[in-house]
């Protein structure tokens, strides 16, 4: 008996520490209330002043200016103006945006200037338009100077290689001095040929003798065509 007892007991005792379980149907039959709280989290969420607490209704009173303010931002068109309650500032429009150019805003322009005289200012800007015509391109002059191009392709040997013979008295030191007296490679390669190059070597601009002057090299001109 006093087994059952004491079992009644800590039975007693566990169920007084047990969290009642909240009725998650309480409070939802006051339906006006649940519109004005949903029509203002959305205006808080779009950030625009919204409905404070002390302007809310008391539950069952439809007819406050508040709950009408609620049901008309639930009831407007998409992209309509929130309606405002007194002593709530409006939202401040696209067009007052701080750094918004006026020239995004159709009513600031409009006031500056017609459709009238955007016409005729087009107008202006097509007269003074200039349309060049295409010409051919200029003629090469003629000169009888060699083709370094032609020459470079019709070689395969590598720079620095000697093919031809050279005097005695050629070197490298005099090489470069002769070569000092042209403003690039090319005019010099072009001497070298008129000269009798590559078999002679009358100016001293080949000294090795492998056909190119003062370290002109033709691999460029030969990659064009893959050699």
């Amino acid at each position: 008996m006093t087994r059952i007892l004491l079992g009644g007991a800590a039975l007693l005792a566990l169920a007084a520490c047990t969290t009642p379980i909240p009725d998650s149907g309480a409070g939802f039959n006051d339906y006006g209330s649940y519109q004005a709280e949903r029509a203002q989290r959305d205006v808080i969420l779009e950030n625009s002043p919204a409905v404070t607490a002390s302007q809310l209704p008391p539950a069952g009173s439809s007819g406050d200016p508040a709950v009408a303010a609620a049901t008309s931002v639930l009831d407007a068109p998409a992209g309509a103006p929130l309606p405002t309650t007194a002593g709530t500032p409006a939202p401040q429009s696209v067009s007052d945006s701080a750094g918004l150019s006026e020239e995004n805003s159709f009513d600031a322009v409009s006031a500056e200037r017609t459709i009238e005289d955007d016409k005729t200012l087009i107008q202006q800007n097509r007269a003074q338009y200039e349309v060049v015509a295409p010409t051919d391109l200029p003629a090469r002059p003629d000169s009888d100077a060699p083709n370094i191009v032609a020459y470079a392709l019709q070689t395969n040997n590598p720079v620095g290689t000697p093919l031809y013979s050279r005097s005695a008295f050629a070197s490298a030191e005099k090489g470069m001095r002769n070569c000092s007296k042209y403003e690039t490679s090319d005019r010099a390669q072009e001497a070298f040929l008129a000269g009798g190059g590559p078999e002679k070597d009358r100016n001293g601009l080949d000294p090795d003798g492998d056909g190119f002057a003062c370290s002109w090299d033709p691999a460029p001109f030969r990659a064009v065509r893959g050699y």
